[in-house]
């Protein structure tokens, strides 16, 4: 038996959550992704995962052997990527871990500049939501936070984000534009149907990063929208029909404020800020493929504690 093979194998069925998911991202049959794990336990003599036909479970055992094996094939990659140092050329995969949103809005059409800088490497993205501390399976993990991160691993800036109210130009044509936030009261909102939004959102004046450092603010009681959906891109798209004003992020907005398809409402007022960062774990030596993605982001989205994307839409926080 491959044991080192195995490792990965295992791994790899624990991080995609299932032998068929496991067996599509390594492009093996199924068959003998089972058949390998099966050995590597028979060669242990023991049990590291409980099977259903829905989910699987590390055993114990499991969860302290994956611990240690995680481990083996970091140290390996490391000392890979110690050995080919000398090698200029920037190659391999990797594997990225952020929130829908920004793979969607952001990420996607940052791609093909990043190919056409180091077209031999290929990038593994996964997006299954929110994204709030860092993963240390992934070589790299975008992280969206409105408090400073603590942690063991490496963080870099790559923006502020506010969260700002959009609407489009037929719908404010239509209603109106509010000129301060107590007028939402007269129009049909786009709000995440939770428990701190229904008890009111608070406004705040001016481009200050922080919530509390002498900002002005005002108070509104929405209640429930027109729409209510936690989707960012339901209440985007919805936004974008006319179907009433909505608080997105100016990521998310940035294109169709350019395209004129979204108006900023309000933009001397925002709903609250967020940082978005590039992560990584701790490590000695990084390969040169991740070194070169994390260098990537941070020079497309500027590395400042500012909003780029209101910035290049021309309609920052006055």
């Amino acid at each position: 038996m491959d044991t080192l093979r195995a490792m990965r194998v295992f791994a790899r069925v624990i991080d995609e959550g299932s032998f068929s998911a496991a067996s599509r991202a390594l492009n093996l049959a199924p068959a003998v992704v089972t058949r390998v794990v099966a050995e590597l336990e028979e060669h242990l003599g023991a049990r590291l995962m409980n099977r259903t036909t829905r989910r699987i479970a590390l055993t114990d055992v499991g969860e302290q052997y994956l611990e240690r094996v995680r481990q083996i094939l970091v140290d390996l990659e490391e000392a890979e990527a110690l050995a080919s140092a000398a090698v200029t050329e920037v190659r391999g995969h990797v594997r990225l871990l952020c929130p829908p949103s920004v793979a969607t809005h952001q990420l996607a059409k940052l791609l093909p500049r990043f190919h056409a800088q180091h077209p031999h490497v290929t990038v593994e993205i996964a997006a299954h939501g929110p994204v709030e501390s860092v993963d240390e399976s992934y070589d790299l993990t975008l992280v969206l936070s409105r408090k400073p991160l603590d942690g063991h691993f490496v963080a870099k800036r790559l923006a502020r984000t506010e969260v700002v109210t959009v609407a489009s130009p037929e719908y404010l044509n239509a209603r109106g534009r509010p000129t301060h936030p107590r007028e939402f009261a007269l129009h049909d909102v786009l709000i995440p149907p939770t428990s701190d939004v229904l008890r009111g959102l608070t406004f705040y004046c001016g481009t200050c990063s922080s919530e509390t450092a002498g900002t002005e603010s005002f108070f509104i009681s929405p209640g429930r929208g027109v729409l209510s959906t936690t989707h960012v891109d339901t209440n985007y798209a919805a936004a974008l029909a006319g179907l009433g004003i909505a608080g997105l992020p100016s990521y998310v907005v940035e294109d169709a404020l350019l395209e004129h398809a979204l108006e900023r409402v309000l933009p001397q007022w925002r709903l609250f800020s967020s940082d978005l960062w590039i992560c990584m774990p701790t490590r000695q030596h990084v390969p040169a493929r991740t070194r070169a993605m994390m260098d990537f982001l941070v020079a497309s989205f500027g590395g400042q504690d500012r909003d780029p994307w209101l910035a290049a839409a021309g309609c920052e926080t006055s």
